[in-house]
């Protein structure tokens, strides 16, 4: 039976990142692995970057809903639709805002037998944990059902706040193992069991914010990315954008995290609707992203 993994965390918490590290990982040991992405804007950008590590037929993009609610039958289709493979595995990202508990509380209805039950990873960013103001329910509720806890951002807190972050993951979820990504036996994960740990309920739809996209024209330099990143309002908690620079001939990919935090890097092979920018969180308005393009250009 085939192992069945959603990875979920809050907005910039570092989830695309482990999913590329368990996808790299389990090819080189010759699975299998089947990944469906969920966003809000465009799941398509962050799915592109994965065709040279799997075929894009064993990538699947969901855009527009939320899966935990709204796109949870998309879901639960699509996974069904998934075909048969020796050594199979179905990697499942959520976006930044699901209601983690619900996700798996309504995935695991009506899957085909070739399923084992799902399980959940949530990541926790370490340097940000529980510093989300009014979005910390929302954090705090994507890891009480994972069976698994995966720290990111370590290098950039001290060793008490690593203690104190832990210590409040056990309280909300005693029955989860916390450990780092270089810590991950892949080998392992499809062995483990779903959480048996009871979960707070949450008000999922105020969590559901407005999220926008644009086109987004060739910029002159690098420059001109990181003050569209500052000129976004900062109720905004994700931004990401895909353009050329100058005369280059490939495309470089952007993001600013929640914390501010802008990263910059060369994007695989060519967007497929084309260069972006997009938004996500509350204030995101299809009218000021133009705005301050047209400002800045």
């Amino acid at each position: 039976m085939e192992a069945i993994i959603t990875i979920v965390g809050f907005l910039g918490a570092g989830k695309t990142t482990l999913l590329k590290h368990l996808i790299n990982t389990y090819v080189s040991l010759g699975w299998n692995p089947f990944v469906i992405l969920n966003d809000y804007e465009n799941a398509a950008l962050d799915a592109n970057q994965l065709i040279d590590k799997i075929p894009p037929k064993s990538i699947r993009a969901l855009t527009g809903s939320c899966i935990c609610c709204s796109g949870i039958n998309e879901l639960r289709d699509s996974v069904n639709r998934i075909p048969v493979r020796t050594q199979g595995v179905t990697l499942i990202e959520a976006n930044g805002t699901s209601d983690a508990c619900s996700l798996m509380e309504f995935l695991g209805v009506g899957l085909n037998d070739q399923f084992l039950p799902p399980i959940q990873i949530s990541v926790v960013d370490l340097k940000n944990w529980q510093k989300r103001e009014d979005h910390n329910e929302l954090e705090a509720n994507q890891i009480q059902v994972s069976s698994l806890i995966v720290l990111t951002h370590i290098e950039k807190t001290s060793e008490d706040r690593h203690k104190q972050v832990i210590s409040e993951l056990k309280k909300l979820n005693p029955y989860a193992n916390i450990i780092t990504m270089a810590d991950i036996d892949v080998s392992l994960l499809s062995e483990l069991s779903p959480s048996k740990n009871t979960a707070q309920k949450l008000e999922h739809l105020k969590t559901h914010w407005a999220s926008c996209s644009c086109d987004l024209p060739n910029l002159s330099n690098l420059n001109d990315i990181h003050n569209i990143c500052k000129a976004i309002p900062k109720s905004i908690l994700r931004v990401k954008g895909c353009t050329k620079i100058g005369n280059e001939e490939n495309f470089t990919f952007f993001e600013r995290k929640p914390d501010g935090e802008i990263f910059i890097r060369p994007f695989n092979g060519t967007p497929i609707t084309g260069p972006k920018l997009l938004t996500i969180g509350p204030g995101s308005d299809i009218e000021v992203l133009k705005k301050i393009i047209k400002t800045i250009l």
